[in-house]
């Protein structure tokens, strides 16, 4: 499957603000958007004027990049959004908040979505106790989302174990560190979705 395989520091830097993609290094003063607060390329620093066009493609850029969908996915999983009751934006957001890898992202059990993409792919947690190795897995209301018991004898999961037990996940997850699992309480609503997106702009872009 395709996907993005060049350095990530450069999509902070095109959206101008830090999309904690590379886990602990956004933290520090290492990250590249502390060093070089402006977009990539020669013509990075020059001053371009901002179009309506321009600012609503950011946001869905943005958006896709937290998530790290491809342009496809993203577009179905915005028809999907347009074909529920509610605010599509808000339906958007949600849907996306549902994937496995942002769940396990969510719980505490990866440093960045990127790290929970990859831990999903290699099969190491389990959705009601049945493995799943699909990061783009939606979880429902109910589901228990597991370490499996093979997968914690590693060090980098153990460790990943530990930081978990200090952090506190979103209102609608729960998550247990003695069983190190999870559980979806309830759908996500907008107020705790800290992703900073404005998705009126994406519907926009995508009603022209």
């Amino acid at each position: 499957m395709a996907r993005y395989t060049g350095p990530v520091c450069r999509l902070c830097r095109r959206e101008g603000i830090k999309l904690y993609l590379k886990g602990d290094r956004c933290y520090t003063k290492k990250c590249a958007i502390e060093r070089r607060p402006y977009p990539p390329g020669m013509h990075g620093q020059a001053r371009k004027k901002t179009t309506e066009y321009g600012l609503q493609l950011r946001e869905k850029q943005k958006a896709r990049r937290i998530y790290g969908v491809l342009e496809r996915q993203f577009r179905n999983y915005f028809a999907k959004a347009e074909r529920q009751p509610g605010i599509t934006g808000e339906n958007l957001l949600r849907l996306l908040e549902r994937r496995l890898d942002n769940v396990v992202y969510r719980l505490g059990l990866a440093s960045s979505r990127r790290e929970a993409r990859q831990l999903v792919t290699h099969g190491h947690f389990t959705v009601n106790g049945r493995k799943v190795n699909i990061p783009s897995y939606l979880v429902k209301v109910g589901d228990v989302i597991a370490l499996r018991e093979k997968s914690k004898e590693s060090p980098r999961i153990q460790e990943l174990m530990e930081r978990a037990r200090e952090k506190t996940p979103p209102a609608w997850l729960e998550y247990d560190a003695d069983q190190a699992q999870g559980r979806v309480l309830a759908f996500p609503t907008r107020d705790q979705i800290d992703t900073p997106v404005q998705e009126h702009l994406i519907v926009e872009l995508y009603s022209k």
